[in-house]
């Protein structure tokens, strides 16, 4: 497997610059310079607020991390969680690999806590339930403005990623606690023990009702925040057609599909997503674009944050623990 990765990132490079070519080749009377706001001190100060929320937003997931550690009985100092988030945000949108920054995350927790498992199924877990939210975001978006539930295409995608994200959450989580899914995994030993950590980790969750309404809670506030700093970029490049509601429905719709592992950190295909979404608000096609472009640079410029925390271990640290626990790679591309 590791002989076909540096394969498999220049793929993603291809389909990136491949999917924003075209892109590009869809706008009529294209003009570059719309993709650049006009410098103004307003211009700024939004650029400034999506920044903040930006950062805010990883610090809440850090956050919605310490949650799910607690909700499983493990500890964790938040200081310590927070430097592994900013550190596999590095990993995962800033260097040049296919292992996400989630492996990275695994292997320093189980450093602290000596339970692997536990570290991984605290991870899953994380993840999971920004996935319930964002769905649940877009959809009461739509259920508050009736008028976004009349664009056509847009609406469509959106309710229909919104849905399908539902359900294929509720397989994952009917497979992750059901007795005859992840369950089976539970007294295994190697790979297949990790696998029954989260089928812990799950039934633990569903015990500790109280720790999961803090883990959703953690989870609502931080897509919120990453809505807000897309609405903040809107602003920055002048797209005032953007107004809340419909940020709340078409943004997580984006958030759910950059996450496609076809492209290097959903370069292109936030774009395309926008381009699609924005279309019938009237929206230039090059600002729709040039909001997706914003998001990836706001990301990664947060991301640099980052470095500092992921030089304490290192890239050596990286590849060794993804040739000890290639599971982690796997489940996490």
């Amino acid at each position: 497997m590791n002989g076909r990765k540096p394969w498999v990132l220049l793929l993603r490079i291809l389909v990136s610059v491949g999917m924003l070519l075209v892109l590009f080749a869809q706008v009529p009377s294209f003009d570059a310079s719309e993709l650049v706001p006009e410098w103004t001190a307003g211009t700024i100060a939004w650029l400034l607020g999506a920044i903040a929320l930006t950062f805010g937003a990883i610090a809440l997931s850090a956050v919605r991390w310490q949650q799910v550690i607690h909700a499983l009985d493990m500890e964790a100092p938040l200081g310590r969680l927070t430097s592994h988030y900013f550190a596999g945000q590095f990993v995962s949108n800033v260097l040049p690999t296919t292992i996400g920054g989630d492996v990275l995350r695994v292997s320093r927790l189980t450093r602290d806590t000596g339970d692997g498992p536990g570290s991984f199924a605290s991870v899953v877990l994380e993840r999971l339930t920004g996935w319930i939210v964002l769905p649940l975001i877009t959809l009461t978006g739509l259920a508050l403005n009736s008028g976004l539930r009349e664009l056509g295409t847009s609406t469509a995608v959106a309710a229909g990623l919104a849905g399908a994200s539902l359900i294929a959450l509720a397989v994952v989580l009917w497979a992750g606690s059901h007795s005859r899914g992840l369950g089976r995994f539970t007294a295994d030993h190697g790979w297949h023990r990790f696998a029954g950590a989260v089928h812990f980790g799950l039934d633990r969750m569903r015990r500790h009702r109280a720790d999961t309404l803090g883990v959703l809670l953690a989870g609502v506030t931080f897509q919120l925040a990453l809505v807000m700093a897309a609405l903040f970029g809107a602003r920055a490049l002048g797209i005032d057609q953007l107004g809340f509601t419909a940020a709340l429905v078409f943004v997580p719709a984006v958030l759910i599909v950059q996450v496609l592992p076809v492209a290097i950190s959903g370069l292109g295909v936030r774009e395309g997503a926008f381009y699609l979404f924005l279309r019938p608000l009237d929206v230039p096609h090059e600002q729709a674009i040039a909001l997706g472009l914003l998001l990836y640079l706001l990301n990664l410029v947060v991301s640099l944050v980052g470095a500092p925390a992921f030089a304490l271990g290192g890239r050596k640290e990286l590849d060794q623990e993804t040739a000890e626990h290639p599971e982690e790679a796997l489940l996490f591309p």
